[in-house]
């Protein structure tokens, strides 16, 4: 107990007047030395040339697999239907297009980033280096060493001796980026005079979107906002919101009298006026009728349109007034469209009259 004491006193003795005011603290040294880096072990690519011989030809096997890949989402992008639904095990029912694309680039992406992986882990070098810290600003000595040491890191790679893998990598990042390219189809082909058309012809029947059945003229009564579109088209046709998107229609009963627009009015029957419900400013439906002002507005952004007045725009941002359709009545008593609208349906754009 006496040794230990005395043990325990010899260091603060050691210590000056000054430093034992001052607190002073000794810290014992480290007793754990560094143990530095383990030693290098050599894989079996570094010492078996067969071994590595394997392992590049796995890396070009998956670079080819990427490249088969990408030349698959083109042609599955090329020759797939974009309505076809396929039946495919555990997902059910799925757009074939859709499960095409995503499996074929997935895959394209996968094996060219596992074809580098497993080139790095298997036949690049895997010395162990270690870098001290330094400034910033690199000194022009520093510079040299990592252009050095980049032209000794592409000499270690083997990417000029592996030109089985050089190849192949180079395949396959040269065709990846088609994936994108290919996606710019569908920003064509150009609509053409597609815009100017609908579903409306000569002797086309208007049927109520609601009941399904044509339309006389009893059916529309005055200050009431029926919607209507052709006959002919059906909600489980696959292009049916295409073709709805420019054919819809509203229909309107003013009071002959009311009626300020004389062509809007010889393009009516009895007061009866159809205007497309497509707002032209971006594509809502302007279908908030008011009655005792016969304005209709575009909830979106307020768009306010005169149907007693040729659907001119009284507010908002569209830039013309709503589409008419010529409509008359057949000899059956049903309400019928005379042709197709005379100015291209929805939203404005630059080839527009």
């Amino acid at each position: 107990m006496s040794s230990h004491t005395e043990s325990h006193n010899e260091v603060p003795d050691r210590l000056s007047s000054q430093e034992r005011e001052e607190g002073a603290v000794i810290v014992a040294e480290d007793p754990f030395a560094d143990p530095g880096m383990p030693p290098h072990e050599h894989r079996i690519q570094d010492i078996d040339e067969r071994a590595a011989k394997r392992s590049e030809r796995t890396v070009a096997l998956l670079f080819v697999v990427s490249m088969l890949a990408t030349v698959g989402f083109i042609v599955s992008y090329a020759l797939i239907p974009i309505d076809q639904i396929t039946y495919i095990w555990p997902f059910g029912d799925v757009s074939a297009l859709n499960f095409a694309l995503g499996s074929t680039l997935g895959t394209a992406l996968f094996c060219l980033g596992a074809g580098a992986v497993h080139w790095s882990r298997t036949l690049m070098s895997d010395v162990e280096l270690v870098g001290e810290r330094h400034p910033v600003e690199a000194s022009p000595e520093v510079k040299a060493q990592v252009l050095e040491d980049f032209a000794k890191g592409a000499e270690e790679s083997q990417i000029g001796r592996r030109t089985l893998v050089r190849r192949t990598l180079y395949g396959a990042l040269a065709l990846v980026p088609l994936s994108g390219l290919v996606l710019l189809r569908d920003l064509g082909p150009a609509p053409g005079d597609k815009l100017f058309h609908t579903a409306w012809e000569p002797g086309s029947l208007l049927i109520n979107e609601n009941t399904m059945q044509p339309l006389r003229p009893e059916d529309i009564t005055t200050g009431s906002l029926t919607h209507a579109m052709p006959e002919g088209l059906d909600f489980h046709d696959h292009d049916f919101h295409a073709q709805i998107a420019k054919a819809a229609i509203m229909l309107v009963r003013i009071e002959p009298e009311d009626i300020k627009d004389q062509q809007s009015a010889d393009w009516g029957h009895e007061g009866i006026l159809a205007y497309s419900k497509i707002c032209t400013h971006i594509g809502c439906p302007a279908v908030l009728y008011e009655q005792q002002t016969h304005h209709a507005l575009c909830p979106c952004h307020q768009s306010t349109f005169d149907l007693a007045d040729g659907a001119r725009v009284l507010f908002g941002p569209a830039g013309h007034p709503l589409p008419q359709l010529r409509i008359t009545v057949n000899d059956d008593g049903f309400l019928e469209a005379l042709g197709d609208f005379e100015e291209p349906p929805g939203p404005s754009f630059w080839e527009r009259g």
